[in-house]
């Protein structure tokens, strides 16, 4: 009953627990119980065979014998492998007793003999004790004493090798019948103090079943007390567990809360302290920008006042191959002082996130020649040869105004730092499946070690210490390292003091799928 009380348990377990409890009220003889119980099985239960048997049984207790006839003929056309123990000496003999009860005795008469030959060949006692006795009722009951008396008495003998105190106290109530039938009263006698004698064991030992019964009981409920104290208990310590539980979690949730604001306000004052600094180094950066960009502004201006100067000098006294040379060093100071504030004006959009970028697909021969265009007055003023060898199938991805400034930068650098009569090479390897390497190679100045891991750190700016008279600020370096990094593209460079520099710049290329 407990099972079935607790929540909705699947159909087979449902099934076994009303058969279990069916079962148990059919023995204490609670049949209208019994019934409901095994009426609550489903069909396709799998000792649905054995409650048809249990029903039939019910039925002949309650002597509906027509209604246990039908259950037991059932049972009686199973194949035997579906009787899952049940014997059909029972089926038999109960069938048997229900047509003896309808007083059809030539059908009762042939059951019960079928019976009695299993119980025979089966060699049980106690069955046979039942079935002798209700074979001589079988005669009796149609006045055939002779037939009747001999089962009576194997009954009896029987009966003295079982302890069912029912069965030797109807065996031995019998025998005293027939002797009083028989005139001997002397043996009725007998038979009637054995028959009380038994009815008393009997009822003994159904008073220590019924103390055994009520000591079970009282046991029973104070192992009931015991639980509800013991439930009691438990809850009594579920409570304070609970109640340490929660207050583990609050403390643990304020903790926690607690931690994450310490590490919000933390990670808040890093962020501080590292804008700051960025803030810092910027100023710094700026102030260093515009005391060495208002320098040469101021070179480059003086310059050109001194040179106009003596323009005007040789203007007036007429010196024509003077002032060629004059107008082409104008023309390289102005070039190179309109690239510096070009420059400037461009790294000031890339700190504020002002420029416009497009990536598109350029043909970097092309692009090159546009670039070199503009610098042939200057190649020509130093006496510089110009190579690009750059295939024109190279096909780049980049913006094109960010490369024509990266473009620039590195001719305008390659043209400055190189002697007269020098040579500027720019050409293209395609050694990497992602990356097109331009080079723009001269054999200049060069540089030191410690001025080239300069230049490729990020944000450095240089002081004008080695060749004064030519080394810019490195903002046009730093201008070109952004502008390379946000087309996706990597810088490098090698130098050699004396011998000349090559700057490596990859840029990513067009993709055949592309």
């Amino acid at each position: 009953m407990k099972q079935l009380s607790v929540g909705k348990q699947p159909e087979k377990i449902q099934n076994f627990c009303h058969f279990f409890r069916g079962f148990g009220f059919k023995e204490k003889k609670l049949f209208k119980e019994s019934k409901k119980e095994f009426q609550l099985i489903t069909t396709d239960f799998q000792f649905h065979n054995h409650i048809q048997m249990f029903l039939g049984e019910i039925a002949l207790e309650e002597k509906r014998f027509n209604e246990a006839v039908n259950y037991f003929t059932e049972i009686e056309q199973l194949h035997p492998n579906l009787l899952l123990g049940i014997k059909k000496s029972s089926v038999k003999h109960n069938l048997g007793l229900c047509y003896l009860h309808l007083e059809k005795y030539d059908t009762a008469e042939r059951y019960l003999r079928e019976g009695l030959q299993l119980e025979e060949a089966q060699n049980d006692t106690v069955a046979l004790v039942g079935t002798y006795g209700d074979m001589a009722t079988l005669y009796y009951d149609q006045y055939k004493d002779k037939l009747a008396i001999p089962y009576f008495e194997k009954a009896y003998q029987l009966s003295k090798k079982v302890k069912n105190y029912q069965l030797k106290q109807n065996a031995a109530l019998n025998m005293a019948v027939v002797e009083e039938n028989r005139n001997d009263y002397a043996k009725a006698l007998t038979y009637r103090k054995e028959y009380e004698q038994w009815k008393d064991s009997l009822n003994d030992q159904n008073k220590v079943w019924e103390v055994a019964e009520l000591e079970k009981q009282f046991t029973v409920k104070q192992k009931q007390k015991e639980v509800s104290l013991l439930k009691a208990e438990n809850k009594i310590k579920i409570a304070e567990r609970n109640g340490l539980l929660y207050s583990a979690i609050v403390l643990f949730v304020l903790l926690g809360t607690a931690v994450y604001f310490y590490r919000e306000k933390t990670k808040k004052n890093k962020i501080i302290s590292a804008q700051k600094e960025a803030l810092s180094e910027l100023n710094a950066t700026k102030d260093k920008l515009f005391s060495i960009v208002s320098h040469d502004l101021r070179s480059a201006v003086n310059a050109m006042k001194i040179s106009n100067a003596r323009l005007l000098e040789n203007v007036a006294a007429k010196n024509l191959d003077e002032l060629d040379s004059l107008l082409q060093r104008n023309s390289a100071i102005a070039n190179s002082t309109y690239n510096l504030l070009d420059n400037l004006l461009h790294w000031a959009l890339l700190q504020t996130k002002q420029s416009y970028f497009e990536i598109t697909t350029i043909r970097l021969y092309h692009c090159v020649e546009q670039m070199v265009y503009n610098y042939r007055p200057l190649l020509f003023e130093k006496n510089l040869v110009f190579e690009n060898t750059i295939s024109r199938n190279d096909i780049v991805c980049a913006d094109q105004e960010s490369l024509k400034i990266i473009l620039r930068n590195f001719i305008d650098n390659a043209i400055k730092f190189s002697k007269e009569n020098g040579i500027i090479k720019m050409y293209t390897q395609n050694t990497d499946e992602k990356y097109c390497t331009l080079l723009i190679e001269d054999n200049g100045i060069g540089m030191s070690t410690a001025l080239q891991t300069a230049l490729l750190q990020e944000t450095r700016l240089l002081s004008k210490t080695d060749n004064e008279a030519i080394s810019g600020t490195g903002l046009g370096m730093q201008l070109c390292k952004s502008l390379i990094q946000k087309n996706g593209g990597k810088l490098d460079l090698k130098s050699e003091v004396g011998k000349g520099t090559k700057i490596i710049v990859s840029l990513i290329k067009k993709q055949p799928n592309g």
